[in-house]
């Protein structure tokens, strides 16, 4: 599929078709796929929890308040930040390159993230928001459907994946087939009032 028309045709699907399981290999495929998404510094942050278990599916429903694009999609991808990527082996994230870039990543690393707990969450939703857009056009290409969602208690999410400390939930994509078409969209805003050119 053109990436094009991917974007132009990727909706947030509200009913997914029950009876449809994605296999192992198309699974693998996509996540093989979603960690190609950029980071800063190519630290990896991300960490993702991609649950095609129905038990555990519609115990994700109940903490997604009962909607049902969990427990009907083929498969759902809990996207979270490890807050201690920035300093665990930050070497490996650069070995492919001299050891005098490795160092230098390295301190730079430490320079923004060290002691700045706000600096480290920003990175999280922005690294997560940009691997869930991955999955997204990935899943389109398949041939499948997607629908990004934040509407969950975070607690009880936390606890089915159990989730580790120092671990943020940002988000949970639903991939699968459409049952339903999503609605017209919404309305998108003229280009003219969101997007100018060289300043505001």
């Amino acid at each position: 599929m053109d990436v094009f028309e991917a974007i132009s045709s990727r909706r947030a699907i509200k009913k997914f078709d029950s009876s449809y399981k994605m296999d192992s290999s198309d699974v693998q495929k996509l996540m093989n796929h979603v960690i190609l998404a950029p980071t800063s510094y190519n630290q990896q942050n991300w960490r993702f929890v991609y649950v095609t278990n129905q038990d555990v599916k519609e115990k994700i429903s109940v903490a997604a308040r009962g909607q049902a694009q969990p427990k009907d999609g083929s498969l759902v991808i809990v996207l979270c930040g490890d807050m201690t990527a920035w300093k665990t082996k930050p070497l490996r994230y650069w070995r492919n390159h001299p050891l005098e870039k490795q160092e230098m990543v390295k301190d730079a690393l430490e320079r923004k993230y060290s002691g700045n707990s706000e600096n480290l969450r920003d990175e999280a939703v922005r690294s997560c928001g940009m691997a869930a857009q991955t999955i997204m056009l990935a899943a389109k290409q398949m041939g499948l459907d997607s629908c990004p969602m934040v509407g969950f208690e975070y607690d009880e999410l936390a606890e089915l994946i159990k989730l580790p400390e120092e671990h943020l939930i940002v988000m949970m994509v639903v991939v699968g087939k459409r049952a339903a078409d999503a609605s017209e969209r919404g309305g998108q805003l003229p280009l003219g009032e969101v997007a100018f050119e060289n300043s505001f």
